[in-house]
This record gives C-alpha cells, structure tokens and sequence, in this order.
C-alpha cells in the first residue's frame, strides 16, 4: 500500500539491507623454481618470456642456478626476465610457492618452510604413503597440474604431454628405422614408386591422434586400433580424412602387426595399462620393425615391453626393436617447458590477481580439482582410496 502522495510502497520505504561487492585484493607472489634432480628430466616449469611477465606483474620469482640448463635457458636470461637467480637449493625452496615438474622428493620437502604451497606433478604410481605423511607434517598445500582442468573440463597438463609423446613417437620410430641407428633402413615416408611404411597404433585417444597426425603427414599408411567406437569417431574427424580404424579383435590386429613396419602403444587403463599385444604376436612381426610403447609409464601395453632409459633406449626381443623410455617428452625439454609454462602462467597471474592461492581456489574450480593437500589435510579422493588414507572434500574446508 502507497503513502497518500508518494510514489512508493511502504515496503519500500522501509530500510533495507545493502548489499557490497566482495573486491579482490591482488597479492605478491614469492615464486621458487628449484632445479630438478629426477633422472634425465630437463624441463623446467618457467621459461624467461614467462618469468618476465610474472615479475612484470609485480611478483618475485627466485631460480636456482642451472635449473634452465637442460631447456637450453641461461642463468643470464633468466636474470635479465626480471628473476633472481642463487645457487642455494635450500632458500629456493624456502620460498612460498615452489614450482616443480617433477613431485618433490622427500629430502626436498623437509626443505620446504611449513605452510608452503607447491605446484608440481604427483605421478601417483610412483609415490608412497610416507610422501603424503611428511606433506601433512609440514601441513604443506599441494596442487598436482595434472589434475588441474581447464574451462572444458579437460586436463591440459595431459594432453600437452600427450600431444608431445604422440608426435615424438613417430619422429623415433622414424629414427630408429634408420641403417645408422641399426634399423632396417626404411625410410619413414611415400617415396613414388616405394609402398609407403605402414603404421598400427593401438590406442585412439591424444597420444594416438597425434601419432596418426604425424605418420600421415609423413606419407605413412595408418591403421588405428580401440574398443572405444566414439574415440575412432573422434580421430577420423580430428584427422579430416577417412583412415582404416577397428576395435581390437586379436584376428585383425595380429594380422597388422605381421604386416606393419612401425607399431605404437597408447592405451590407458585405470591401474595398470591393459596388455593389448601378446609375446606371440610380436614374434610373429616383421624382423627389422619397431614397437614404440608410449604406455610403458603405466606398465605398457606390449607384452615384451620393458622400461628403458634416454642412454640406452632400445632393445631387441624375436627381431624386433622395443624402446619402453617413460618419459618421451623430456627427450624435447624446450618445446615441452614452452608447454608447461604456457599453462603454468595464466594461473599463476590469476592467483596473484585474486589475491592468493585461497581466494583463486574459491573462485576457480579447475584449479580446485588439482588440489590434493591443503594445510597437510588431504583433500583428493582418488589419492586417498589408492592409498587407504583418510581424506576431506575441499568444499567444506575453503568455505
């Protein structure tokens, strides 16, 4: 009901809650990039380009001597983005974000000051309750990138490694194949009049597009193999061309492996990546052929698969060649730090905009899904069964 004269109810008129905007408060980062000591890894988390535009950004990124090296970045270029470089492991592991690729070891995390927050991969099947205890010890925040999605919902930390390993699968094989490499000295391409190499790739998903998408633009004939009917959709339209595909019946794929020159692993399993080729069938491939088990990180996929190493790469078992190295892309480290690093660096300025690690994990729910430890409480739950530990939802702890 109106007031006589006046335009407004008098519910109107009657005082009302105000309503103010939460702001987010932009925050300082402290960013510590240590040197990675794992076997053979050369990738570093940070290139200079990103480094200068975090520091830009008004934020302190403090790097240990060396870590660049194996990406082919100087100290000197490091130092002239903005960072600030010292042969200290300890004080860069001090700082209070740490950026790794590989999971810090043990001995790294009794480095780290308490209430620390790292950033790195967790690569669960390598890794052991007293990991998760000394991180609660230390009530360390820990955000695994391969678990981090993005807008999509997908995980760009895994297909940026995917993409790589499916492209430098073939770029091996093609390596391998040559006389000076003890290979058959087929070359990997369509030369008129030559049959052109033909390829089996057992696994349609990233690793196995980008395997199809190389072995075809290099003339090779491609036969796809997966029990999944919508990823041999997928890859045909990924492709844009008609390629042979089939879901794997051990007749059609034994009898392309007898005939293939190259044959590629990309399956993937829950635990342990289901064995796809029986011992068998490879004794019955061509002498001289190659497999390259990109699976081999999760057991692989090839019975006769055995896991080598960047030095001595290959083996050879009933004729034919087997490389089983884990880890394809560090045998790049530039492209793969370039890839890192392009996904590390939206998220770091983000952070730094919305004022924390706190904040952006309230507001992000990608980067939310990546967390596993916060304040030493578990918080992921795939981790937490693999392990047998108990563990909280996230939700209930950051709100």
């Amino acid at each position: 009901m109106k007031p006589p004269n006046s335009p407004f109810t008098k519910d109107q008129l009657l005082p009302q809650e105000e309503t103010l905007e939460v702001l987010k408060q932009k925050g300082e980062l402290f960013i510590g990039i240590p040197k990675e000591n794992q076997y053979q890894e050369k990738r570093i988390c940070l290139t200079p380009d990103a480094v200068s535009a975090i520091v830009a950004n008004g934020h302190r990124v403090l790097v240990e001597a060396g870590a660049g090296e194996g990406s082919s970045y100087t100290d000197l270029e490091y130092t002239q983005a903005g960072a600030e470089v010292t042969r200290d492991t300890k004080k860069v592991l001090g700082c209070p974000l740490i950026l790794k690729v590989e999971p810090p070891t043990l001995s790294e995390i009794e480095m780290m000051a308490p209430q620390a927050i790292i950033i790195s991969a967790l690569q669960i099947k390598t890794q052991h309750k007293d990991y998760f205890s000394v991180l609660a010890k230390k009530r360390i925040t820990a955000i695994a990138f391969e678990y981090i999605k993005d807008e999509m919902g997908k995980y760009p930390a895994i297909r940026s490694s995917s993409e790589i390993a499916g492209l430098a699968a073939i770029l091996i094989a093609a390596e391998t194949l040559a006389a000076t490499n003890q290979g058959n000295g087929l070359l990997f391409g369509n030369i008129s009049g030559v049959p052109p190499a033909e390829v089996v790739i057992i696994g349609a998903g990233t690793v196995g597009e980008y395997a199809a998408r190389s072995a075809l633009g290099l003339g090779a004939s491609v036969k796809v193999f997966d029990n999944s009917l919508t990823k041999l959709r997928k890859i045909q339209t990924n492709l844009n061309r008609t390629i042979y595909t089939s879901t794997v019946q051990p007749k059609n794929l034994s009898k392309a492996l007898r005939r293939c020159d190259v044959a590629i692993g990309a399956t993937r399993g829950d635990g342990r990546s289901p064995i796809m080729v029986s011992s068998d069938m490879v004794e019955n491939m061509k002498t001289g052929a190659v497999i390259i088990d990109v699976s081999i990180d999760t057991g692989g996929c090839f019975e006769t698969s055995e896991v080598t190493d960047h030095d001595n790469p290959t083996f050879e078992k009933f004729g034919v060649i087997h490389y089983g190295v884990p880890n394809i892309p560090s045998r790049y480290p530039k492209t793969s730090s370039l890839s890192i690093s392009n996904i590390f660096t939206p998220y770091l300025l983000k952070v730094g905009e919305e004022g924390g690690l706190e904040n952006a994990l309230r507001f992000d729910r990608g980067l939310r899904s990546g967390l596993y430890m916060y304040h030493g409480i578990l918080t992921n739950k795939t981790v937490g069964e693999w392990f047998d530990l108990p563990f909280s939802d996230i939700n209930f702890l950051i709100f």
